[in-house]
């Protein structure tokens, strides 16, 4: 499955706002949303796909390989539930470290198109020897 990176950058823009709010707010429910969109995209599906859509006309200029972005959001979900909890058991270190550490990473996507969870999963995919993919 390919995926318009563009699209993936405008999740992320949405991620980091989201975040940011998070962080200010000490909101735990919405950062149990943004675990759940972080679900959505494990899973493939991206409530934003519609709204980009609509927003932009013009046709990729290149696809990428979904499996990276999927792993990222996967990284995101772990970050998401980790701040939950520390969130529930009033650990707000752990807490603003994980939701920053998701902040942070979004941001590096949604501001410059590098995707922090992409790189982390063709680094292990190069480090796995073959005969266990």
């Amino acid at each position: 499955m390919q995926v318009d990176p563009r699209a993936l950058r405008f999740s992320a823009a949405i991620t980091t706002s989201v975040l940011a709010l998070v962080l200010v707010t000490g909101n735990v429910w919405l950062l149990g949303a943004q675990a759940l969109l972080f679900a959505l995209g494990v899973a493939g599906v991206s409530p934003f796909r519609p709204v980009f859509q609509r927003l932009v006309k013009s046709p990729p200029k290149e696809l990428e390989d979904a499996a990276p972005p999927r792993f990222a959001q996967a990284v995101g979900l772990v970050f998401a539930v980790v701040g939950i909890v520390g969130y529930v058991v009033q650990v707000t270190p752990l807490a603003v470290g994980a939701t920053a550490v998701a902040l942070f990473a979004a941001f590096l996507n949604a501001a410059f198109g590098f995707c922090l969870g992409c790189e982390m999963y063709l680094i292990i995919r190069r480090l796995t020897p073959a005969a266990t993919r």
